[in-house]
């Protein structure tokens, strides 16, 4: 069906009746009209579109869609974004009820732009953070650091490898991709309020929704909630998640610093800590998390011995040889870019890997 036309014009019904009013503006609602909105509503220490944009390639301004809109659509459209569907969140194989890191970077959406909106930031440049902020990751969660470190000059980190290699292609602007490189509490904090924003938003996601996913997987019971957060937080997600944000929305608007109060902070700190006991690093998500070390290493090895077998869409090693630090570094870029699927397969498919010593779809993988 091609639609439904009349008087130069198509409609996708044939009943079509909806009308955006006779008084609109010949311009629309483009680009410099909610510039000069954000001017007016956003907190004077929000980072505004108007003046931003710097980009490591000039590019012309879009006459639709701010800086940070512009961002946020190409993180969405890359496929760096889309490959996250394919890598461990804290499952290795998650079944269809689990989290993945496409879905977590989807919920630090969700929680980032409520903040942003509630204390008058830049919704915009909060969310192109918050989608873009896990893009480095390897497959098989936070053991492919652990794997890809001692291939890399000062170790691996997918913050700033995400914003540096993984997103470069992008141009993105240079707010966006400094609260990438930095959402991680061990990083230096992010220069706007926004990419502190999602600093917060990760951590609070993933502590409710990992804790969430270990329940329903049976790793732990609905016991193991520390009483701290049952008491100050509630017992389900939902709730828990609405404390933590209207905590951090509070105390920003009443002291003007992306903070949260101490009461919701102890609670969110002892809600990890429990985490990492229970989920983490259990002693069946460390075995993981080694099978991961072991696979990812010997696929880095394989190709930076051979990088004339990285596809041509991967990293550029036209004139590299074998072994050299460009073949090291464009090969960790190929399985730092892997699924876990892929990867896995590849081990078996090249290496000879004996499918049994791979990770599989019931334990956990650890998170640093």
């Amino acid at each position: 069906m091609a639609g439904h036309g009349g008087d130069g014009i198509t409609f996708a019904h044939g009943d079509s009746r909806a009308t955006t009013g006779a008084d609109l503006p010949a311009a629309g609602f483009d680009r410099t009209a909610r510039e000069a909105l954000e001017a007016e509503q956003l907190a004077p220490g929000a980072t505004h579109s108007d003046g931003a944009g710097n980009r490591a390639r000039a590019e012309e301004p879009d006459p639709w869609r701010t800086c940070f809109e512009r961002d946020r659509d190409r993180i969405l459209h890359a496929p760096s974004f889309r490959r996250l569907a394919g890598k461990t969140q804290v499952f290795v194989f998650p079944d269809d009820h689990q989290r993945t890191r496409l879905t977590h970077a989807l919920e630090v959406a969700q929680v980032a732009v409520g903040i942003a909106r509630a204390c008058r930031l830049n919704v915009a440049l909060a969310e192109a953070i918050a989608l873009g902020h896990d893009c480095g990751h390897g497959p098989g969660g936070h053991a492919s650091e652990d794997a890809l470190t001692p291939f890399v000059n000062g170790g691996f980190d997918h913050a700033p490898w995400g914003a540096d290699v993984s997103l470069a292609s992008l141009n993105l602007c240079e707010e966006t991709l400094d609260g990438i490189r930095n959402h991680s509490w061990s990083r230096p904090a992010p220069s706007t309020p926004e990419g502190e924003v999602v600093s917060w938003a990760d951590r609070i996601a993933y502590v409710c929704h990992d804790f969430e996913d270990a329940v329903r997987s049976g790793i732990v019971t609905p016991a193991a909630l520390p009483r701290i957060v049952r008491e100050r937080c509630g017992d389900r997600r939902g709730q828990q998640l609405g404390t933590f944000i209207d905590a951090l929305v509070s105390t920003t608007l009443r002291t003007g610093r992306i903070g949260m109060a101490e009461g919701e902070a102890e609670a969110l700190a002892a809600f990890r800590a429990s985490n990492y006991e229970h989920i983490y690093l259990r002693p069946s998500s460390v075995a993981q998390g080694e099978a991961v070390v072991r696979v990812l290493q010997a696929l880095v090895e394989h190709f930076g011995d051979r990088p004339h077998l990285i596809p041509s869409a991967g990293p550029d090693v036209s004139g590299l040889s074998g072994g050299e630090p460009g073949a090291v570094h464009a090969a960790v870029a190929y399985v730092a870019g892997m699924t876990d699927r892929f990867a896995f397969s590849q081990a078996v498919a090249l290496l000879d890997w004996d499918p049994s010593k791979l990770p599989v779809g019931i334990g956990v993988t650890g998170r640093f």
